[in-house]
């Protein structure tokens, strides 16, 4: 489901088949009721076809994939002409990266004034924002378990290790019920003020 290289997801478009979507291109993310090993998740995501399509996606693909933890292809080492593993290479890089303090995604907890490691799964919901392609993302901070809503670039998103120098912070923490719709979230995202924030993680 998850393409290591390309950075996206292989989704179902009721138009066009198959689809390729990056992660920044979800809109909203809710774990469902069920078995929790693992978590599935439904969401809905901005297709290119210009609709948004309702999808089912496990936590593994969601926050092990895109680090290549999962990944079972094959590529052709130029520098040795051996077959060699695309898993084994990600998987290494990862845990390097990890264990030199680096953490694949980050977001700033406003409650807690201070910069949070995360997976995607904390997200909750993602939207367009002010114009030059930066998202507002909701995500849920996996220590206080309070809701901050970050301004920050697709890379940030659809990039693991990509994280933003500065991001921007909406000044107050979101009841549960006040994410409940992209198009609330949307408006909230228009109406807000959004205070800059230094993202290193200690």
């Amino acid at each position: 489901m998850y393409d290591a290289l390309t950075t996206a997801y292989r989704l179902s478009c009721p138009r066009h088949g198959e689809t390729s979507v990056r992660l920044s291109r979800f809109r909203s993310l809710v774990e469902l009721p069920g078995p929790h090993h693992p978590a599935v998740y439904q969401i809905v995501f901005a297709c290119g076809c210009g609709d948004e399509h309702p999808g089912l996606v496990a936590h593994d693909e969601l926050d092990l994939a895109p680090l290549g933890l999962e990944e079972d292809r094959k590529f052709l080492n130029l520098m040795t002409s051996r077959v060699d593993s695309l898993g084994g290479e990600l998987t290494e890089l990862a845990a390097q990266r990890i264990k030199a303090g680096e953490w694949p995604w980050s977001f700033f907890c406003w409650l807690e004034d201070r910069p949070r490691p995360v997976f995607p799964s904390a997200f909750r919901l993602l939207a367009e924002s002010a114009p030059g392609g930066r998202l507002g993302v909701a995500v849920r901070c996996p220590v206080c378990g309070c809701v901050s809503v970050n301004l920050v670039t697709r890379e940030h998103v659809d990039l693991p290790f990509h994280n933003d120098r500065e991001i921007g912070v909406v000044g107050h923490v979101f009841p549960d019920d006040a994410t409940s719709t992209v198009e609330a979230f949307n408006a909230e995202l228009y109406s807000a003020s959004f205070d800059a924030r230094r993202l290193a993680l200690d």
